[in-house]
């Protein structure tokens, strides 16, 4: 949506405090999000509010501290780790005279550039035209200017009007084209499900090595990166586990906090892959200080799209990053593996990583049976014996 240098855009990076107790991880996590999406990190300016203000989100004396950083180092884009109003940003744009984003519209910028399949890129021009929609009044200063045309506006309608139409009319068509892909992707999840393979997705918090692990365990070559998004579009590979067993494993998007819901609802392609899964690999990254938080954001997002009563094993990966740390495997108070510590890059811990996977799925198959069991075995224990002998008769 947005034309970048190729240089990269020069901007200014704002986060504000407001809790006493913030995550360190978050701030570098949106430098990493600004240098992802192409941007050229002139400063960051940070400070603290016990609330947002309704005008400007920030009070006038940071104001005028950003301000004075534009001219400055010559910013021309503005970055808030924060979700802005259409009105705020507005505001902000005039009052600085600078472009200003706030944290979704850069993960969008991010998910344009990382799109790769024709229905991801459907996805991400139909969360951007969403987002877009509500932000139109900051593209136009002549609203009182009255336009009309043949077949395409009626009369008296202004500019604004006419764009919201538009996009309004771009949104119903790539909604329809996209039932069409999500029909035809039904059908091969359809066609997977009859093969009755177990089907298996890899979850958890961007940047934490999902693709490794992917291409660790099926010798595929997904894009991997040390950058947050690097994997849009889910991947989807057979593999074989040591046992002989052939399981189906997808790698998807990763997550990460403050994920807004109309993107989580926008990008349903990675997320039904997650939905038809029989068992969750939650990969974590062990050298993550915040690990905990980033695991309860990604817990967060598979409540919203419920998926959280799949079984989880959970997969601390890079571990060859840390010292004295060896593969293992934790286990439950029922004894089934939990946990496990592993290093996907290395390949440390994978054939452990494939005895947990293969005793998830046998107790799970098991479980199923029994299931099934029980409900085709009538209980005779609560029937009467009167009941007993008009069945017998």
């Amino acid at each position: 949506m947005l034309e970048r240098p190729r240089s990269g855009e020069l901007a200014l990076l704002v986060h504000i405090y407001f809790k006493k107790y913030e995550p360190k991880e978050i701030v570098k996590e949106f430098h990493e999000l600004a240098l992802a999406a192409g941007a050229q990190t002139m400063a960051l300016i940070t400070g603290r509010q016990r609330k947002a203000q309704v005008k400007y989100f920030i009070g006038l004396g940071k104001l005028e501290e950003i301000s004075a950083a534009v001219i400055a180092h010559r910013a021309k884009l503005i970055l808030f780790n924060h979700d802005l109003s259409p009105a705020q940003e507005r505001n902000l744009e005039q009052k600085l005279q600078c472009r200003v984003l706030g944290r979704t519209g850069l993960i969008l910028d991010i998910f344009a550039q990382r799109a790769r399949t024709f229905e991801g890129k459907l996805q991400v021009k139909l969360a951007q035209l969403e987002h877009l929609s509500t932000r139109l009044i900051r593209g136009w200063t002549h609203l009182e200017r009255q336009r009309g045309g043949i077949g395409l506006r009626g009369p008296g309608e202004t500019q604004l009007e006419t764009d919201k139409r538009l996009i309004r009319q771009q949104i119903k068509i790539i909604k329809k084209r996209l039932e069409k892909v999500r029909a035809q992707r039904a059908q091969s999840q359809r066609a997977r499900r009859k093969s009755q393979l177990p089907h298996i997705s890899l979850v958890g918090y961007t940047n934490t090595g999902k693709s490794t692990l992917f291409n660790s365990l099926t010798n595929a070559t997904v894009f991997v990166a040390n950058q947050p998004f690097a994997t849009l579009d889910p991947s989807i590979r057979r593999i074989s586990l040591n046992n002989g067993q052939i399981a189906i494993l997808a790698d998807t998007v990763g997550f990460i906090r403050q994920l807004p819901h109309h993107l989580v609802v926008s990008f349903r392609a990675t997320l039904e892959e997650t939905q038809q899964a029989d068992l969750l690999l939650h990969v974590v990254d062990a050298t993550n200080t915040e690990k905990n938080e980033c695991s309860q954001a990604v817990d967060k997002v598979l409540k919203q799209i419920h998926t959280n009563h799949i079984t989880q094993l959970i997969v601390v990966n890079k571990i060859d990053l840390l010292e004295d740390m060896s593969p293992r495997l934790e286990r439950n108070a029922a004894g089934l593996p939990s946990k496990i510590w592993i290093s996907a890059q290395s390949g440390i811990g994978i054939d452990l990583l494939h005895q947990a996977i293969i005793e998830c799925l046998t107790y799970q198959k098991i479980s199923e049976k029994s299931y099934r069991l029980n409900l085709h075995t009538p209980n005779l224990s609560n029937s009467s014996p009167e009941h007993n002998d008009l069945s017998l008769n």
